[in-house]
């Protein structure tokens, strides 16, 4: 079961984004006295009690506007809504229960998720813990009063979030079972693909870009494995949307893209790379997932000799973080190659959870530093004392080296190519984490 997720939802300026920064544990959100600072959704990776779970910042309800931007607010809220598991209803001790705070609870009523019912801003706990009665009127149960901004009661609300968990499913297939999204931009055959691979129309398929709701999960079995299908809504352009407010799709492909194992980077083979195209396929990468270029509706695009080649030499040019992701070209349409996908993602998959013996790692490392020697500045060399795998998905490195900034990119890259050239590592991503050591602790420890 993937992990829970929790909505935070209120009105504009009740405190929603300087409680969410203290539950991330960074300034992910802009705080602000402005109303409608927070415009999109913005998530992070938390825990409490040993659970781990997706908390969701949204931007302020408010039910009766018309603005633009606080109606696109509200349909974020709405989107938010639908897929938490648990809601927390965010208020202001000291505005009192208003008129959007009573629509706001009977719309969350309506969901009929688990909700919280938080008063922010008893900023003096004691005294204005007297003023927790009036929000007993909403209906929704207990209310608890925090202080957001001194970190005051956060700890018997997360008990209460912890509580409203639905229970961890032991699903065995689940667990055994890749999970692969599908990720593009509107309208390139995310759906498509996905019917294909059914053999049924059971995504809603149709020519109006962002036809897709909500990410969808889908599980599959074929003779080549288990697999869980996430079909996301696609990323609009940034230019359909005033004051450059992200549309709500892009949370649920970040959501989707942090809990595959390999992500199918769909484009449209008529249209080439885009400038959309690259954002999402750079949050896969940044994401350290196993990535595979898909190129759909290939079966209209106009061939001639050296086509495939050209085509794959564009791709990687323009996607150049992306040149150890497979291409494959398919038609979602006819079901052109799409048999051919799930020894690339079982394949993909494999890379990206592939671990290296610490002394065959440290050997190819000293056969790269023979054939080029490490950079020198200033009359002083990089040495390089050891390196070894401390993570897999994507594979991360620590290489232990006498100073750090001599470790130049392009020598790390260089690395990681000669890495790449003895393990393969198709698909996936690799990280490397420089460490500096001095040349005693290093012969101590039998590595120089």
């Amino acid at each position: 079961m993937s992990k829970p997720i929790v909505a935070i939802i209120g009105k504009p300026n009740v405190g929603k984004s300087t409680f969410f920064n203290y539950l991330a544990g960074s300034r992910i959100s802009i705080v602000q006295d402005t109303p409608g600072v927070t415009r999109d959704r913005i998530y992070a990776e938390t825990n409490w009690r040993g659970r781990d779970f997706t908390l969701i910042d949204t931007g302020g309800i408010e039910p009766e506007s018309d603005d633009i931007i606080l109606s696109q607010m509200r349909e974020q809220a709405n989107l938010a809504i639908n897929m938490a598991d648990v809601i927390i209803f965010l208020t202001d001790i000291r505005q009192g229960v208003t008129s959007a705070d009573k629509e706001i609870a009977l719309m969350l009523k309506k969901s009929g998720k688990p909700i919280v019912l938080v008063c922010n801003k008893a900023d003096n706990f004691e005294k204005d813990k007297e003023e927790i009665y009036e929000f007993y009127n909403l209906g929704i149960g207990e209310p608890y009063p925090i202080s957001a901004a001194n970190a005051l009661g956060i700890g018997d609300v997360l008990d209460k979030i912890y509580e409203s968990f639905p229970e961890k499913a032991e699903n065995e297939e689940e667990q055994d079972a890749i999970k692969v999204a599908v990720i593009g931009k509107p309208n390139v055959g995310k759906s498509s693909l996905i019917n294909k691979i059914l053999g049924e129309n059971r995504l809603i398929v149709s020519n109006i870009a962002g036809t897709t709701r909500d990410a969808i999960d889908t599980p599959f079995k074929n003779e080549k494995g288990k697999y869980i299908l996430i079909d996301t809504a696609g990323v609009r352009r940034k230019s359909k949307v005033k004051e450059s407010i992200e549309k709500f799709s892009i949370m649920r492909t970040l959501l989707a893209i942090e809990r595959a194992d390999v992500c199918l980077m769909i484009l449209d083979a008529l249209e080439g790379v885009t400038e959309q195209d690259a954002k999402i396929a750079g949050e896969a990468h940044e994401a350290g997932k196993g990535v595979i270029i898909v190129v759909n509706k290939w079966d209209e695009y106009e061939k001639e000799t050296g086509t495939l080649e050209k085509y794959k030499k564009d791709i990687y040019s323009k996607l150049s973080y992306l040149s150890y992701a497979p291409i494959i070209f398919i038609s979602a349409k006819t079901g052109q190659r799409v048999h051919k996908l799930f020894d690339l993602i079982n394949h993909v998959n494999e890379q990206n959870s592939m671990r290296i013996s610490t002394s065959v790692l440290n050997q190819v490392i000293n056969e790269a530093i023979a054939i080029v020697q490490p950079p020198t500045d200033k009359g002083k060399r990089l040495k390089i004392f050891y390196g070894t795998q401390v993570s897999t998905k994507p594979p991360t490195f620590v290489i232990f080296v006498n100073n750090k900034e001599l470790f130049h990119f392009s020598y790390e890259r260089y690395i990681v190519n000669q890495i790449r050239k003895e393990f393969g590592l198709e698909g996936t991503p690799v990280r490397i984490i420089v460490r500096e050591k001095n040349q005693k602790e290093a012969e101590k420890e039998g590595y120089y």
